[in-house]
């Protein structure tokens, strides 16, 4: 089973939806932060687009995707930006995500090669995570400039590392570890394609 999390009227095709409110297409109306009343390992690939930053409770949320995932299914999370002004006056996100986001998902973090870095926590009491998602790739959005070839990948890192408003937005696929995995299996299903979010089509990645 694929699932649609906060899939609202535009569920993607295939997935079963699930939504807070009863929109055209939903198949199960909850609210994720009580609780998803699904079975245990029963979903291969989980799509959570612009749904995660309003939850008021991320660590209970990803550790019930986490329950839900059958052994190494997918995730695919893709979140507005932390660093950009106009999500940080927000009143309703409740969650911000940037690179350091998946340090918080697994107690042993793997960095794709082809992806972003994401930096060390630099504290010695962060939280243990309340699952084993491993990071398989991660992607950055841009906005005009950034986007354009006036910049190549490293400037844009450094840019959004030392100023707001330059990466809009942010894509993860992290999968569920459930028993032993080695780097080589990892790296393997870093690079195999997966389904995106339809709002992709509009965005400039890099």
């Amino acid at each position: 089973m694929k699932l649609d999390i906060g899939c609202g009227a535009n569920k993607h095709a295939g997935f079963f939806g699930i939504d807070k409110l009863p929109h055209p297409g939903v198949d199960l109306v909850c609210d994720i932060d009580q609780g998803i009343p699904l079975p245990d390992s029963s979903a291969s690939f989980i799509m959570a687009c612009r749904s995660l930053p309003y939850v008021a409770n991320l660590p209970f949320v990803l550790s019930e995707l986490y329950r839900l995932c059958a052994d190494r299914a997918v995730v695919c999370i893709y979140a507005p930006f932390a660093r950009h002004f106009r999500h940080l006056t927000n009143p309703y996100f409740r969650q911000r995500f940037d690179e350091y986001t998946p340090r918080y998902t697994t107690p042993t973090f793997y960095q794709p090669p082809d992806s972003p870095a994401c930096p060390p926590i630099r504290y010695d009491d962060a939280p243990e995570p309340p699952c084993d998602l491993r990071l398989l790739r991660m992607e950055l959005f841009y906005d005009e400039p950034f986007s354009s070839e006036w910049f190549d990948n490293e400037e844009r890192e450094m840019l959004k590392d030392l100023q707001f408003n330059v990466a809009s937005d942010i894509l993860y696929y992290f999968l569920a570890a459930k028993s032993p995995i080695s780097n080589d299996e990892l790296l393997h299903m870093s690079r195999l394609s997966y389904p995106e979010p339809f709002c992709l089509a509009r965005k400039d990645k890099r």
